[in-house]
């Protein structure tokens, strides 16, 4: 069986965002959000609830329009709105924070819908890749199995699995961990861990300070709908610069 390569971007630049607007009716839930991610950076983005992490990463995703600004990926520009996307963003890939598969379907079909139908591979390659990153994620042998047999923590290997199936160039993460029991968080931050290391560009909404410390190149704090503050995790934790960083740190650092 093959060995998983990651696809890597052809250009330096893997995102950029720059002065990101976007209104829910009248609320103004992003605000001129520029930020750049570079190729195999891995960068996690925190703050309060509502302060519009995930809806940058859905905006980044196609999943969400937006208003204003300008955004690409990989050095192919996004335009507002959703009208633009004829293509679902294969170059993207996501994992959500309540897994997201498909019921009906087992661990190995969930894993290979997206590469028979959209990439039009033979069920036979399509197989063996399938198989390839369930390996990689360490659960090859729940290959046959449906979803509602695995417990959570599987739930997401499986999820990460399915992405990483379509050799996308940039992994986005919302929130992959706060929908599992505490003694399964562990095993799903290991895979994404393993990932970060093999150079993997990565922007992550978490919560998991040790594992921003561990991984993270900077962390992005969001306040309103703003980019409050941008450093390395060890400058942030310890010396924010902006007062709505430190009261949020100091709070997520001491629980």
């Amino acid at each position: 069986m093959a060995a998983f390569q990651l696809v890597r971007p052809t250009r330096a630049g893997a995102v950029e965002l720059k002065n990101i607007n976007k209104w829910y009716g009248d609320f103004h839930v992003l605000r001129d959000v520029s930020l750049s991610v570079g190729e195999g950076e891995r960068i996690v983005v925190c703050g309060r609830s509502g302060s519009g992490k995930s809806t940058m990463i859905r905006c980044i995703n196609r999943l969400e329009a937006f208003q204003k600004g300008s955004l690409s990926v990989d050095g192919q520009p996004v335009g507002e709105g959703l009208a633009s996307r004829a293509e679902p963003g294969r170059d993207i890939g996501m994992v959500f924070q309540h897994f997201n598969l498909f019921p009906h379907l087992t661990i190995l079909e969930n894993c290979t819908i997206g590469l028979t139908r959209v990439l039009k591979m033979s069920r036979r390659d399509a197989t063996d890749r399938a198989m390839a990153l369930l390996e990689r994620v360490r659960i090859p042998e729940q290959a046959n199995k449906y979803p509602g047999q695995l417990s959570g923590g599987q739930q997401q290997r499986v999820a990460i699995a399915r992405s990483l199936c379509m050799s996308p160039k940039v992994m986005l993460f919302d929130e992959p961990t706060s929908a599992l029991d505490p003694e399964m968080v562990r095993e799903v931050l290991d895979v994404m861990v393993s990932l970060a290391r093999d150079g993997m560009t990565m922007i992550c909404v978490t919560h998991e300070m040790a594992f921003a410390r561990q991984v993270a190149d900077r962390v992005v704090f969001m306040d309103s709908g703003q980019i409050v503050e941008v450093a390395p995790p060890d400058v942030i934790f310890k010396e924010p610069r902006h007062r709505l960083a430190r009261d949020f740190f100091s709070q997520v650092l001491a629980a």
